[in-house]
């Protein structure tokens, strides 16, 4: 954060001298606390929607460059900086957290045309390094270092794309945490950077024709928060200057959607307007951009998976858990089905292969891959461990070997070669990726995956992770988390912090609640539209199951969820605040009446609804978290997180959330907000140091409340 006042930075270097800071700070500021809370301006303005008044008292802090905000956030931040640091001294958390990274063990580099690529940290202060190796067990190279160029600690690499022949390299970079990124190339020959730069690039990944150039998206936006403009894909030819670079595709007039990826050498275009899309491509051996039609105005939901000698694999969406099949766009035939469906086995993911037809596959407890041939025909199955998740990372198709990491909440990554014609399962390590005994005996924890009713009778799965032997007497910590949106499928992750809050005998649950897609297309959408409070429901559900089941108590029962899960959590607090001694929403959607009106949001409408229909917002108005404060209500301990270039859920949701629930006489339970500076969405990841500070701070908050 930028401070405009001298001496109030002067203030904060003298933070040992408590009592005169604050002093000092109030006179500065003219802050009147309550509660301990700086004073904030109250401005009402009224709007009318389908007859109803909506009065929004903090609606200027929607103008992100309004010095008096910038003030408010430096007095927040100086606040829940000064708690953090007070609580952080109960705690060896950092110190933790960074022993057991140091023993965790890391997955396989990404392969990605003729090589292989990892990302590492060589300095804790400064971004990842991205580096090459040309086999598995050659010494990794350095190919570019962002510090070198930006001179930045918060400058990160946020993906990379190697050219047909790996002559260049493409690297997407964060600057500050905006979705905006630039791009920089390398030469793969010489290893040194071109003098080519891309700037505004968004919601796009880099398509390489030939070596010589590439595809991407660029957002026209002048104002950040503006509604997405993002909807132009040019062709830069490496060399020349980017105003020299050629309009491609453009939908604005369609209103739409448009995206784009590479389908062996095809590059595929997908345009979605309302409930039509549109696939067209680009042919990238040619040395011209003819875009040929595929589907024109396709109505049909499906899911693309492949596209070769004009076939088309997909799964279509009159079947919920997930099918593959096929159609020749030439002959227009008849579409066929190659893969079935499995009742209650969601299809998580496809890798096409030249003989073989790789299918990821999740159930209850079960992660497992299902290789077959082009003819439908099962080949063989690889079931991963219990409560574990899986990535496949490449496949060598002169011996068969797919290789694979898996993970899980409590084990790190644990690499493994998959024989397709043998079926022999073998760790893989070498002098550069070597094998670490697991941090805690492997039954050290337990972890159950099982199911608890909702309110109207649905079987939602739940996974409970715990110590092993653990009592369960309603007295144990517990933190809930779930996302529950856009059909999003998630699976367990591993994490330091979370790995520490367990070892002190944590329990955590994750809740695969509607409007998430981990039991087919229909478990999306039963949580969303007019649906969506079947999401919020099965969440608010879940705490009552854990606390009936005496895994928890409402007064040691804490909830976290970030961006669509962060509205979760604000829902599951202010509808039911007596189930939570403490909420963690971090870079939620909190104004649902505005949601639709800034940057990324008028895609969000499928999934919320939109208050220009009257039955849309009259069943938003029923759960946004900002307009469903009460003024008699004392809600939970509350640690709001956002960032301050998040341009995708800007962070005016949490400076309101913040403002309207401290400011209210009833309130007495604390409510902090945490700006992160040069954050963006996917929080302070930039460097090692950050990425620590961050899960310190949060893990700590955690243990402090639930503990107390």
């Amino acid at each position: 954060m930028n401070f405009k006042n001298e001496s109030y930075i002067c203030y904060l270097s003298f933070s040992f001298m408590r009592n005169y800071v604050i002093l000092l700070f109030l006179v500065l500021f003219q802050f009147s606390f309550s509660q301990d809370y700086p004073v904030v301006q109250s401005v009402p303005v009224t709007t009318e929607i389908h007859k109803t008044k909506i009065v929004d008292n903090y609606s200027w802090m929607e103008n992100n460059n309004n010095p008096d905000l910038q003030s408010w956030v430096g007095a927040q931040n100086f606040l829940t900086n000064t708690f953090l640091e007070g609580i952080k001294k109960n705690y060896p958390l950092e110190r933790k957290i960074k022993e057991y990274d140091a023993l965790s063990t890391n997955s396989l580099p990404n392969k990605k045309g003729k090589y292989f690529y990892s990302v590492y940290r060589r300095d804790k202060d400064k971004p990842g390094v991205l580096y090459y190796r040309k086999e598995l067990r050659d010494v990794p190279v350095e190919i570019f270092n962002p510090f070198k160029i930006y001179k930045s600690e918060t400058s990160f690499i946020t993906n990379y794309y190697p050219s047909a022949n790996a002559k260049y390299i493409a690297i997407e970079m964060s600057l500050n945490g905006s979705d905006k990124r630039e791009i920089r190339f390398t030469d793969m020959s010489s290893l040194n950077p071109t003098a080519d730069v891309i700037k505004d690039i968004k919601f796009s990944r880099a398509v390489w024709k030939k070596d010589k150039g590439i595809y991407y998206k660029k957002n026209s936006n002048k104002n950040t928060t503006a509604k997405d403009s993002t909807y132009q894909i040019y062709y830069h030819e490496l060399g020349k200057a980017q105003d020299e670079d050629k309009l491609i595709y453009d939908s604005k007039d369609a209103n739409g959607f448009v995206s784009f990826f590479q389908q062996e050498n095809q590059m595929i275009i997908v345009e979605k307007n309302e409930n039509l899309t549109s696939y067209k491509a680009i042919n990238l051996l040619s040395d011209d951009h003819v875009i040929t039609d595929l589907l024109i105005n396709d109505s049909t939901d499906f899911q693309f998976h492949f596209y070769k000698n004009d076939t088309l694999f997909y799964s279509s969406k009159d079947y919920d858990w997930g099918e593959v099949r096929y159609r020749n766009l030439t002959t227009n035939s008849e579409p066929k089905v190659l893969i079935p469906q499995i009742y209650n086995h969601l299809l998580v993911g496809t890798l096409f292969l030249e003989h073989y037809i790789v299918c990821a596959y999740r159930t209850l407890g079960k992660n497992y891959i299902s290789v077959y041939d082009y003819d439908g025909k099962f080949i063989r199955k690889f079931d991963a461990p219990y409560g574990c998740d899986f990535s496949i990372k490449f496949y060598n198709p002169e011996t068969e070997d797919l290789f694979v990491s898996f993970y899980s909440y409590v084990v790190s990554f644990q690499n493994f070669k998959l024989n397709i014609r043998t079926g022999d399962i073998n760790p893989y390590y070498n002098e550069y990726i070597i094998p670490k005994p697991t941090i805690f005996p492997l039954d050290y924890f337990e972890t159950k995956i099982i199911t608890y009713k909702s309110r109207d009778n649905k079987d939602v799965p739940i996974t409970i992770v715990h110590k092993k032997g653990m009592v369960m007497d309603g007295n144990n910590p517990t933190l809930l988390s779930a996302y529950g949106g856009y059909g999003k499928v998630d699976g367990p992750y591993f994490n330091s912090g979370l790995l520490w809050f367990l070892e002190k005998g944590g329990v955590y649950a994750y809740a695969e609640i509607r409007g998430g897609g981990e039991k087919g297309l229909k478990w999306h959408t039963e949580g969303k539209g007019l649906k969506k409070n079947n999401t919020f429901n099965d969440f608010i559900d879940a705490a009552e199951f854990l606390i009936r089941q005496k895994y928890t108590s409402p007064n040691k029962l804490a909830i976290t969820g970030g961006s669509n899960g962060g509205l979760v959590v604000g829902v599951a607090m202010t509808q039911r605040p007596e189930l939570f001694k403490l909420a963690i929403p971090v870079v939620g959607v909190f104004d649902m009446i505005k949601f639709k009106d800034y940057t990324a949001g008028k895609y969000w409408t499928d999934e919320y609804g939109n208050i220009d229909n009257e039955e849309d917002f009259k069943n938003i108005l029923t759960y946004s978290p900002y307009h469903n404060i009460k003024d008699n209500v004392n809600y939970p301990a509350t640690y709001i997180i956002t960032g301050e270039n998040d341009d995708r859920v800007l962070p005016f949701h949490s400076y309101k959330l913040a403002a309207k629930l401290q400011n209210r006489e009833v309130q007495k339970n604390p409510i902090y907000l945490k700006v992160q500076s040069e954050s963006g969405h996917n929080g302070k990841v930039s460097n090692y140091q950050a990425y620590v500070d961050q899960k310190t701070d949060f893990y700590s908050v955690l243990m402090h409340f639930l503990m107390e």
